[in-house]
């Protein structure tokens, strides 16, 4: 499902504005309809962060008909956006509780609930990769758990399966040690 959104957000709202969407995350909104936090770059290198609405209505007033799909094209709007270079800080609130709030610190402070921490921590985790590349400063989080952010373990970043089958791999290999014979000779 998150693909055919990313496919969508990113042929009505961010390729004709010359800009490539990086990463999202469903978030939680008082308004009605659904809400992301979207990451872009542009052509010039400028990232952005946008909150994006989506009101689920039908097209009317056509003669066509219309899949579901297409009707719901128009439905994607940027409610606010803002420069990577003007975040100042990624407050995570507290380290320590599975809360999936955070703040984002421009001129005026934005709090924002993701719909779970993973997605909290995804979204932390590429603007970290993209303002050490595209603004060339290290960007400042507070009170996130720096294990999930810069993962320090060589196969921590691969991915669960390439860890799971690692360990399998290891444990295959201690088994088969084991049972191999040992000559009491010396």
């Amino acid at each position: 499902m998150s693909s055919l959104l990313r496919e969508e957000m990113q042929r009505v709202l961010f390729r004709p504005e010359k800009q490539r969407l990086v990463e999202f995350i469903e978030i939680e909104e008082p308004a009605q309809g659904r809400h992301f936090l979207c990451v872009s770059v542009a052509k010039n290198k400028v990232v952005q962060l946008s909150i994006v609405g989506c009101q689920a209505s039908q097209a009317s007033g056509s003669k066509k008909s219309h899949t579901k799909r297409s009707s719901i094209q128009e439905c994607y709007r940027r409610m606010e956006t803002w420069s990577l270079q003007d975040l100042t800080l990624v407050d995570g609130r507290d380290p320590d509780v599975d809360d999936p709030c955070f703040l984002l610190h421009f001129d005026k402070v934005r709090a924002v609930t993701a719909t779970s921490c993973s997605a909290k921590y995804s979204i932390v985790r590429a603007l970290v990769a993209l303002s050490d590349q595209h603004c060339q400063r290290s960007l400042n989080l507070r009170n996130f758990d720096w294990a999930y952010i810069k993962p320090t373990s060589f196969y921590s970043n691969r991915g669960d399966c390439v860890v799971l089958s690692q360990i399998c791999f290891y444990a295959f290999n201690l088994v088969c040690l084991s049972m191999c014979p040992v000559p009491l000779d010396a």
